[in-house]
């Protein structure tokens, strides 16, 4: 009786997007997941203190960056869009290098360790910095090192969770990381009140939590051994990546085009008439409540299907935009903000769990890499366009273009998601 009740009371409505199984194996898996209470493995749990300590780094430095470029070192927004962009497209290509290379040798924690390194290189450069190419290639170095880590360890997360927990697991390792990113500008409040704005030692100081996550990362995380796969047989054919996978690629392409940077946000705000101190409070805000709800996030798209969730939090996104842009009084960013909050909950981790699923587990990390390079080269043209919208149009124009695409994506992911099925792993 008592496990006919989990099965009825915390399995219902998976089976709409679970892989196709019997009785025999779901039951064996469900048991698995009931050993540990919380369904997290260790992995999971010791990736998310990595997240978390590397986030309060670059949570640190990242609401402060584009204040510094602006003020500090006097450049254009324009500038900063173009900053931004190279870095996260930098990010991307290599997202599905090394996801697909981590796939070939079936090996993910070199890479995530080489590219926690390389994040933590970065804020050394960056305190060096005098000039904006300096701050460029600083970013570049933080961002290449993104780029090599996120692929290897999304599927890391995957392989070290059950299918019946996915979205707890991802939800559960962006909440943490979420986390780091309200920690780490609370700690930028206080270094830039205590050390009177003096940017580039709080980007020096940076490199400490972000060296912590390193040693976590080499000394706690185990790396299941996996049988190599013939070299003859594995390859990328963009042909044979599964169909509902190409269609939730498309719908996300449109959605990352109108997505630029969160560094317009700030920009914003400081536009808006907050101060850098009331800047980075409202940016911690929005981090408090991304870390908040991406757990419960997680767990109801694991219940209910990860298609409404992901729906959600396109609305809302487009919601919050086009009040970024029309709004004329810095009050309303106190709600914005957090709101933005749920919609970065909604989204990141269930959106990994969703491709998870769609996806054989043996290429889970080239699925990752496609999508995230698709994402990030998108946020390369997003905050390209974003800057030359601001600079030529007005402050309100990427708000309200990043509004529209939203809306656009939501409408095809509620005609072309009827046609998308979850694959048999």
């Amino acid at each position: 009786m008592p496990t006919k009740q989990v099965l009825t009371s915390s399995t219902r409505g998976s089976f709409d997007f679970l892989p196709s199984r019997t009785r025999g194996d779901f039951l064996i898996e469900l048991k698995k997941v009931m050993k540990n209470k919380f369904g997290i493995s260790k992995n999971v749990f010791v990736l998310g203190l990595v997240s978390f300590f590397n986030d309060v780094a670059s949570e640190m430095i990242y609401p402060i960056v584009p204040i510094f470029l602006t003020s500090v070192l006097v450049v254009p927004v324009a500038i900063v869009g173009l900053i931004e962009g190279i870095a996260e497209s930098t990010a991307s290509i290599l997202k599905f290098v090394s996801g697909w290379l981590s796939d070939k040798f079936q090996k993910r924690k070199p890479f995530v360790v080489l590219g926690y390194s390389f994040s933590a290189i970065s804020k050394i450069f960056l305190s060096l910095a005098h000039s904006w190419p300096f701050v460029l290639f600083a970013r570049f170095i933080d961002r290449f090192g993104k780029g090599t880590r996120t692929s290897a360890r999304d599927a890391l997360i995957a392989e070290s969770s059950e299918n019946l927990v996915r979205g707890r697991s991802f939800g559960f390792h962006r909440a943490l990381d979420t986390l780091g990113a309200v920690v780490g500008p609370l700690i930028a409040l206080l270094a830039i009140h205590f050390l009177d704005n003096k940017f580039r030692l709080i980007f020096l100081l940076a490199f400490i939590p972000a060296f912590i996550a390193i040693l976590l990362l080499i000394f706690l995380v185990k790396e299941k051994k996996k049988e190599l796969i013939s070299p003859s047989t594995f390859h990328f054919n963009w042909r044979n990546l599964d169909p509902s996978f190409k269609i939730f690629l498309l719908i996300s392409f449109i959605f990352a085009l109108g997505n630029s940077s969160d560094a317009f946000l700030i920009l914003r705000a400081q536009n808006l008439g907050l101060s850098v101190s009331l800047v980075v409070l409202a940016y911690v805000l929005f981090n408090f409540t991304y870390a908040l709800f991406s757990t419960p996030a997680g767990i109801i798209s694991d219940k209910i299907g990860p298609k409404k969730v992901l729906l959600t939090g396109f609305l809302l996104f487009s919601a919050v935009y086009l009040f970024f842009g029309l709004t004329h009084s810095s009050l309303f960013l106190w709600l914005l903000f957090p709101i933005y909050g749920i919609y970065m909950a909604l989204t990141e981790g269930v959106g990994k769990a969703y491709i998870s699923n769609l996806i054989p587990q043996e290429k889970t990390g080239t699925a990752f890499g496609v999508y995230q390079t698709t994402i990030g080269l998108c946020t390369f043209f997003a905050s390209l366009i974003a800057g030359l919208l601001w600079t030529y149009i007005g402050v309100s124009a990427p708000f309200i273009f990043g509004s529209l695409m939203a809306v656009i994506s939501a409408f095809l992911f509620v005609i072309l998601g009827k046609k998308i099925k979850l694959a048999k792993i």
